[in-house]
């Protein structure tokens, strides 16, 4: 799991800002945000601009950087625009069983990384400056990787050098996973498993438009009766009392209903709301997407409060081994009757990331409205 994940000089974060999944108070309550000693349910808050789905799109940066393909069209200018430093660093820690892996690099631009640096329980595997040109792998066989042809891979990166235009280098983190023989049980076997399985949905950017026969693929998972009746029930749990019917139409496509005397077109007839819930449905149940992290930014934008606090409950039993970060500007959901201090958290404009029990000199306990101490300005110096 992701265990810390820092970051600094990116976008809106010129100066260096920390999730710590492991900074956790003393409650008794709510234990169920948590996983193996790891928050494992997180809600984060923030005025609009403060960089919610630029924190989202940084954390996801490692699986473009692990794995290649195309990064976010929409990512704009990577660094931050008062800074003076010339490139953006981000690093990642993780745990996996009794292994302890870190991974750092910084970036130059959305497609060159300026250093790249691994650790594996305390111990540094490889580290690369490619400016400098400088390069250490002497520590390849404490993860079995020590038949990797390195003089390939520094080959490699000469490629283009004396042309106009250079290609980006190639990390050597993504390279030793796509041409070495690793062990299954290789921490870079559980690095690569844990980076591709993390996604990022960004309800309030279009998410309900994307449905119909463009999910098909959706369609033909609810031919099961098991899975149609899944889907029924957790939205009658989100309470969206309803019965789904889906039919398969004479030129072959398939069409979902709401049961009624006369069947009603799901995705044509259905609110908002409850589109987004179906896309959430779709995009997060186990039967077809089985997900490590996943950052849920507006989650709840066009829910009723009840109906979000329930989305989260079904979060918490559903997926309890899945790291969540979700965002909101429902301060409905800042309650311990879901949530506690240290799994709610506050974004602030100048770029810092704060937990509710570390925003007040009170000892915030479950019996506190935390809601209402955010509105009457509480929290507000951490705003």
């Amino acid at each position: 799991m992701l265990k810390k994940f820092t970051l600094k000089n990116y976008k809106n974060f010129k100066d260096e800002i920390t999730i710590d999944f492991e900074n956790i108070a003393g409650y008794q309550f709510n234990t169920d945000c948590f996983s193996d000693g790891i928050i494992g349910k997180m809600l984060i808050y923030g005025r609009n601009a403060t960089g919610k789905t630029n924190l989202g799109r940084a954390i996801l940066d490692i699986g473009s950087t692990m794995f290649g393909g195309t990064r976010y069209a929409s990512n704009g200018i990577l660094l931050n625009a008062d800074s003076k430093e010339d490139a953006a660093m981000f690093q990642y820690e993780f745990r996996f069983e009794d292994t302890e892996l870190s991974y750092k690099y910084s970036r130059l631009s959305n497609q060159e990384l300026r250093e790249e640096e691994l650790s594996v329980n305390g111990k540094s595997i490889f580290k690369c400056n490619f400016g400098l040109r400088e390069y250490n792998f002497d520590n390849l066989d404490y993860i079995d990787a020590e038949t990797a042809n390195i003089e390939r891979y520094l080959q490699s990166l000469e490629v283009g050098e004396d042309d106009e235009i250079s290609e980006p280098k190639l990390p050597f983190l993504r390279w030793l996973i796509s041409n070495v023989a690793l062990k299954n049980d290789s921490a870079l076997i559980r690095l690569s498993n844990y980076v591709r399985r993390m996604m990022m949905i960004t309800v309030g950017n279009g998410m309900q438009y994307r449905f119909g026969r463009l999910n098909q693929g959706f369609y033909e998972s609810l031919e099961n009766p098991e899975h149609l009746k899944d889907f029924e029930d957790f939205l009658n749990a989100m309470g969206i009392e309803c019965k789904l019917v889906l039919k398969k139409l004479p030129d072959g496509q398939r069409e979902l209903y709401f049961s009624h005397e006369q069947l009603v077109p799901f995705y044509e007839n259905a609110s908002s709301g409850t589109l987004a819930l179906a896309e959430l449905y779709r995009r997060l149940v186990p039967k077809v997407w089985d997900a490590s992290l996943i950052y849920l930014d507006e989650f709840d934008a066009f829910y009723h409060y009840e109906m979000a606090e329930n989305v989260i409950r079904f979060f918490k039993q559903k997926y309890p081994k899945c790291q969540m970060i979700m965002t909101s500007h429902n301060t409905n959901l800042m309650t311990n009757r879901i949530m506690r201090p240290d799994c709610l958290f506050i974004l602030s404009r100048k770029g810092t990331l704060t937990a509710l029990c570390n925003a007040t000199e009170r000892e915030l306990r479950e019996g506190h409205n935390l809601e209402k101490m955010y509105i009457s300005g509480e929290f507000e110096k951490y705003e």
